[in-house]
């Protein structure tokens, strides 16, 4: 309860500022997920042990555990974050298409190419496997998204969005890890080509789905 402003306190709690030890935990806290991610990306979950990451992060061991219960706990968190990640990256770089099929092609094209521009993220998304499919974040839900707003608009024809999404985040991840293993292949060209097949199982005539498939994109930037 307030007073009538006679000079009374407001009942009402300030939010709380963060403190310099506040800071520092959060310095810590990202340095710690930083470190998982690279090693993540690097080794994958198995091969790396707390001190690798505290030492990766250059905290102390001991403050490991004022963050997380487990080496597994913060993997997650690394993995969420990466997912959090590619879905802003996406969004920053489709978001004033109009079109939902080129929404959708476009989306693929970028994520192909996620070996060439973002190379961590892309062998995180590949080391994450087909739970990456189903995550909450990420590729999943936004192509669910993009695929229901281009079922919906007539463009592609999808009479199951969650079995869409599976075939589409499984060629996807097949085409990641075969950029991985060929670093001589042309990733536009491959993600390009991704793209138009797909858009041509979702119903697209070969030569509409070859031009959306070969727009110019707009460029992410580069980690």
């Amino acid at each position: 309860m307030s007073t009538d402003g006679q000079g009374g306190a407001d009942s009402r709690t300030p939010s709380h500022a963060p403190n310099r030890l506040d800071r520092r935990k959060a310095r810590t806290r990202a340095a710690l997920v930083a470190a998982a991610q690279r090693l993540l990306a690097e080794q994958g979950r198995a091969d790396v042990s707390i001190q690798e990451i505290t030492e990766a992060a250059d905290v102390g061991f001991g403050s490991f555990y004022n963050h997380f219960t487990s080496k597994d706990e913060l993997f997650d968190a690394a993995v969420a974050l990466t997912l959090e990640e590619h879905g802003a990256l996406l969004d920053s770089v489709v978001g004033d298409l109009k079109d939902p099929a080129e929404v959708f092609a476009a989306s693929v094209r970028l994520t192909g190419r996620l070996q060439r521009t973002h190379p961590q993220m892309a062998r995180i998304l590949v080391r994450t496997g087909m739970s990456y499919l189903t995550s909450d974040g990420g590729l999943a839900p936004q192509a669910m998204r993009d695929l229901q707003a281009a079922a919906d608009s007539g463009r592609l024809d999808i009479d199951d969005a969650y079995t869409a999404v599976a075939m589409v985040g499984g060629a996807l991840l097949g085409v990641l890890h075969l950029l991985e293993t060929r670093p001589d292949l042309d990733a536009e060209r491959v993600t390009d080509r991704l793209a138009f097949r797909l858009l041509c199982m979702f119903g697209m005539a070969p030569a509409e789905a070859q031009e959306i498939a070969t727009r110019p994109l707009p460029s992410p930037p580069v980690s």
